[in-house]
């Protein structure tokens, strides 16, 4: 029998148990999950960067760590984290954070907040222009990003991609590098945020990167708050250079009350809802990674740790 450390908060366990012995038993796995075991009889851990278990070298048996987060950044880097690392691909994840990209993208090309709240009953028949007249640039073409290209190209938004690294195969134009950076950046009407963080990473949308953007382009950032200078995104908004920022994740959550992000008139704060992990789906791809690895197959979602991601 196997051996399934489930690492995370109380809340969690309250969430995953059922769903991950129910995902267990459907895939003929014999395992106990537990959240108290002698290290060196655990197999598997299943774990969220938040938790107390910081310490993985007394695990010796454990063939690999499995976690509940899409990002690694806060655990990537432990030097006693030897076991292989999966990072959480769930298909109800990415469904959620296409709907609400796809959503706020439409809010900003449709111009629908000045209907919404038009306490001045103003009558502006201004139209929008066609989806295939607004650019679009995707950074970060991973799974999320992707599969976000995908439905606003699907729209008939011209979606160029940009990745550090060369993307072949995906259907959407990618661009990769500096150089790429700014060309995908010089034309873009709508940009959003779907890289990694890592140090390559930080600050990707900065003053000089920002000053590349046409006037009046929005920004949406559902990846990572370290993606954008906070310092200078305020001053491409107030400047009148940015039109709009639409940010669901920040360098301290919950942003703090004092933030100037949140009295803002050009910025939308959403409390990191953009993209969830759901307990069902979730744990289906928690108990296909230990078949796999029980039958001696490649882990999927495995972690790069050269890349940090």
């Amino acid at each position: 029998m196997l051996t399934v450390l489930f690492a995370a908060s109380d809340a969690n366990w309250a969430e995953y148990a059922a769903p991950l012995r129910h995902a267990f038993a459907e895939s003929g796995l014999d395992a106990t999950l537990t959240r108290e075991a002698d290290p060196q009889a655990v197999d598997y851990i299943v774990y969220a960067p938040s938790s107390p278990l910081q310490d993985f070298a007394p695990y010796t048996r454990c063939k690999a760590v499995l976690s509940l987060w899409a990002g690694v950044e806060r655990i990537v880097g432990n030097p006693t984290l030897t076991q292989p690392l999966c990072r959480m691909v769930d298909p109800a994840l990415t469904e959620g954070m296409v709907e609400w990209v796809v959503g706020h993208t439409l809010r900003h090309h449709l111009g629908m907040d000045r209907h919404i709240v038009n306490p001045s009953r103003l009558w502006d028949p201004t139209c929008p222009p066609l989806a295939r007249e607004r650019p679009v640039a995707m950074l970060g073409m991973g799974e999320l990003g992707l599969a976000c290209a995908r439905a606003l190209a699907a729209l008939n938004f011209p979606v160029t991609g940009w990745s550090r690294t060369p993307k072949q195969g995906t259907g959407i134009p990618c661009l990769h590098g500096q150089a790429g950076l700014e060309q995908a950046l010089r034309t873009a009407q709508i940009v959003v945020t779907l890289l990694p963080k890592t140090p390559d990473t930080e600050n990707t949308l900065n003053a000089r990167s920002l000053a590349l953007l046409p006037q009046g382009a929005v920004i949406l950032n559902p990846g990572r708050g370290a993606l954008i200078d906070d310092e200078a995104l305020l001053a491409a908004l107030d400047a009148g250079h940015i039109g709009h920022a639409t940010l669901d994740v920040f360098r301290t959550e919950p942003l703090p009350q004092d933030h100037p992000f949140w009295t803002h008139p050009r910025v939308t704060v959403t409390p990191h809802i953009a993209a969830d992990t759901r307990a069902p789906s979730a744990s289906r791809v928690i108990a296909a990674n230990i078949r796999r690895g029980e039958a001696g197959e490649p882990f999927l979602n495995r972690v790069d740790r050269t890349r940090g991601y």
